[in-house]
């Protein structure tokens, strides 16, 4: 058995429903990867990228086959089981911000979301993230301005003293 994964929204991206655990789907036309057939990864993290939404299945696969290197296309499908994949996304991405947090200065109501992704504080932390952002976009872009003018001011000044020189010479010959 050839065991896969695909991500869902509540319904398939055709508009159809998804089907419940066991209904093996069978597409009838000619499947090519990325625009007909049914498609799955064969690791879970390959099949995020393409996730339309939370629910995750694991499913068996088999007809027709295509592969590329993350993501594969068949002739059938068959959901095995289903899980609500949305707690077990946010702790991923929670653990990734985490293992980075030594980076920035990360405000407390982030770390403390991060922490415990208690929904109640989460409308803060985004705040809060996306203030501290904010504030180091806004005085990395003050620095590139400062340095840039400084820079150009000095290459103005080299110019304007390079010209007075040469001026001074030209008089003094």
């Amino acid at each position: 058995m050839n065991i896969a994964y695909h991500f869902t929204g509540d319904k398939l991206r055709d508009g159809s429903p998804v089907p419940p655990i066991g209904e093996t789907l069978v597409f009838s036309g000619k499947i090519e990867i990325c625009r007909a057939g049914y498609h799955w990864s064969e690791k879970p993290h390959q099949a995020l990228q393409y996730a339309p939404g939370p629910m995750l299945h694991k499913v068996s696969y088999g007809g027709e086959i295509q592969r590329k290197e993350d993501k594969g296309c068949s002739s059938e499908r068959t959901i095995l089981a289903t899980i609500d994949a949305t707690h077990l996304l946010r702790r991923f991405a929670a653990d990734q911000a985490l293992s980075v947090a030594h980076l920035w200065d990360m405000p407390q109501v982030v770390r403390d979301y991060l922490t415990t992704l208690d929904e109640e504080i989460r409308a803060a932390a985004r705040d809060a993230a996306w203030a501290a952002a904010w504030d180091a976009a806004r005085d990395a872009a003050w620095a590139a301005a400062w340095d840039a003018a400084r820079d150009a001011a000095r290459d103005a000044a080299r110019n304007d003293f390079a010209a007075l020189v040469n001026h001074a010479f030209e008089d003094w010959l």
